[in-house]
């Protein structure tokens, strides 16, 4: 085993019947829900005040694509990469913990902006706390559930994602009319009301830390017949991972593995550079593409460090096809979903002319439903098809590729009211089948102590290709194709909307790959583990 890598896992006789979830085990997971419903309500409220903010601080579609995308996404994949080692290694519980008073903080900063920077930069303090939350909870939810039930469990979990989504929608017009009404000068400090809306929800974050601080710890492995011994020094590899992954900290990383390691690290980054460079010379955008060179420069100087510190957990995860597609095939689900989940209001507002109350109940109760709904049966489909094909989880993911095609093209081309919010209503049930789906499909291709780690790759492709891009390129191409209206640009954010159907074609080719190699990939799981210098 290479040195410093940070646990052992030794297989154990199984026992005579897999392990049932305990009804503590529903309690966790309940918990669990209600901190991933806080999570999203902090990420998503920024949709409902996308029209509001632009008029006080004068940003662009581009622009406010870059803070509901990449200020947020780039930071919380980073960051989830060391804190998925951490909670490989540390108390899950704590760390959540811990996260969650962090992001709910930040959340409430974020109400105190007075331009696009210092939001910017606030978002990106959310975006680091909320890397705690799904590489711990997954973990414990892989933890407390046996392999049977993972999906399930982990497509309840998901469900957070949808209800907090949609009532950050409903929080947000809400607190910011009610506010505005009260005060229409502007309140205490000066704030108006979609400042007030930000601390609305950022306070209550603050108490429900306590309450997860407060649930137990699960034995490691335990569900899956095996012992894992934790690092003994979780802290000191944590800091070890954050000097691989922040630059410029990287070339020094990348140093001490010798010179061809240092040279290819700078070429990465030269590359990089290059890219952003010729980017924002097209767009004009340099946060957008200097944080997205950035983002991808660190985990490639993160990915080429685990290589040789971990080469098992490397091999199991960044060397599987069937791993990659997978994650960047659901990539491309979640770059659909989070532009659509980010501005399909401000179009009710500006192209329907939707009341933002009106527009926030609809649009919040059918994101919700529409999540739940599609997340669970999704979850629970995709446990009945692994019974009989060990691919079959991914047949569940192309649904989340494929489904929302028609509902999208049909729900931002009419003018009826009542349709727009009906295909709307179908596009999230189809798009959200597929995440428990993935995600447990990922989960099966690596060894229990990686399980964080995992996680943390897997919401690489969620967040710097799905929240880096999907908002940005929707805000991007709705400005491109703007025309001018009483001397004043106005961005076609109907045009932008439909350019997501592109991305549709590239997620199928890549989970038709992943179709036909998972089942050799989980056969081969531990044969592939030993050869890379796993003891199992």
């Amino acid at each position: 085993m290479s040195e410093g890598q940070q646990s052992e896992i030794q297989a154990v006789a199984p026992e005579e019947a897999e392990p049932k979830a305990s009804g503590y085990s529903w309690y966790v997971l309940s918990v669990l829900v209600v901190v991933y419903i806080l999570n999203f309500i902090d990420r998503q409220i920024v949709s409902i005040l996308v029209v509001d903010i632009q008029a006080d601080l004068g940003l662009t579609n581009a622009q406010m694509g870059f803070l509901g995308g990449a200020a947020f996404g780039v930071f919380y994949a980073l960051f989830g990469i060391p804190l998925g080692r951490l909670a490989d290694n540390w108390n899950r519980t704590k760390l959540l913990s811990i996260g969650l008073a962090l992001w709910s903080a930040m959340t409430v900063v974020s109400g105190f902006a007075k331009n696009g920077a210092q939001l910017g930069l606030a978002r990106m303090g959310v975006g680091i706390g909320e890397a705690t939350a799904s590489p711990s909870a997954y973990s414990l939810i892989s933890d407390y559930f046996p392999k049977r039930q993972r999906a399930t469990a982990l497509a309840i979990y998901s469900s957070g994602l949808y209800i907090g989504g949609g009532v950050s929608l409903f929080i947000g017009a809400y607190i910011k009319e009610a506010w505005n009404v009260a005060y229409p000068g502007g309140g205490p400090l000066g704030l108006v009301g979609w400042q007030a809306a930000f601390l609305a929800v950022g306070v209550p974050g603050l108490l429900v830390a306590l309450w997860v601080l407060s649930l137990r710890e699960p034995k490691r492995g335990a569900m899956d017949g095996t012992k894992v011994v934790t690092s003994a020094h979780p802290f000191r590899d944590f800091v070890y991972d954050l000097s691989t992954i922040v630059p410029p900290f990287t070339l020094i990383g990348a140093a001490r593995r010798g010179i061809p390691a240092l040279i290819l690290n700078i070429a990465a980054a030269l590359l990089l550079g290059l890219f952003a460079w010729a980017m924002i010379g097209l767009t004009g955008n340099i946060p957008q593409w200097s944080a997205v060179a950035v983002g991808f420069y660190a985990v490639f100087s993160w990915a080429t460090n685990l290589r040789a510190r971990d080469p098992a957990t490397f091999k199991l995860i960044w060397g599987t096809p069937a791993f990659l597609c997978t994650a960047l095939g659901y990539g491309l689900v979640a770059l659909a979903a989070y532009a659509l989940a980010y501005w399909t209001a401000p179009y009710a507002e500006l192209v329907l002319k939707l009341p933002k109350q009106e527009l926030a109940f609809w649009l919040g109760a059918s994101g919700a439903a529409s999540g739940f709904i599609g997340v669970i049966a999704g979850g629970r489909l995709a446990d009945h098809l692994r019974q009989t094909n060990p691919a079959g989880r991914i047949l569940v993911v192309m649904i989340g590729v494929i489904g929302p095609i028609l509902p999208i093209w049909i729900g931002f081309t009419t003018e009826n009211t009542t349709l727009f919010y009906v295909m709307n209503f179908l596009a999230g049930v189809l798009g959200s089948a597929a995440l428990g789906a993935a995600a447990a499909t990922t989960q099966d291709l690596v060894l229990p102590r990686m399980r964080g780690t995992a996680t943390a790759v897997f919401f690489l492709a969620t967040t710097l290709i799905g929240l880096g891009f999907g908002p940005y390129v929707v805000g991007q191409i709705a400005d491109l194709a703007g025309t001018m209206v009483d001397g004043k640009m106005q961005g076609d954010l109907r045009m932008g909307l439909l350019s997501l159907i592109g991305v549709a074609p590239i997620g199928v080719v890549l989970l038709f790959y992943a179709y036909r190699s998972v089942p050799t990939a989980e056969a081969t799981l531990l044969e592939r583990a030993r050869a890379a210098g796993e003891p199992v």
